[in-house]
């Protein structure tokens, strides 16, 4: 049963013609220069923002607590220190 299951994983499949994107090499350039190249089904991307310069990968992300929401939580529970 062994050798049955590894000559299923050797069989080579093909797929329908005609049907599949090409799959080309691109690449994907951001608004601050950072140039990666890969591969996709479109070529040359352009993206406004990237890990290089978003603030959640760079460290210079703020948490802004909007409205007060943890001021009202802290009174409705009654959890002022």
């Amino acid at each position: 049963m062994g050798c049955t299951i590894y000559k299923y994983f050797l069989e080579v499949k093909i797929v329908k013609e005609g049907i599949h994107p090409n799959f080309v090499k691109t690449t994907i350039t951001c608004h601050c220069g950072n140039v990666i190249e890969t591969m996709s089904t479109k070529e040359n991307i352009k993206v406004e923002i990237c890990s290089k310069c978003h603030p959640f990968y760079t460290g210079k992300q703020k948490l802004v607590d909007t409205g007060g929401r943890v001021d009202r939580f802290k009174r409705r529970f009654n959890m002022d220190k």
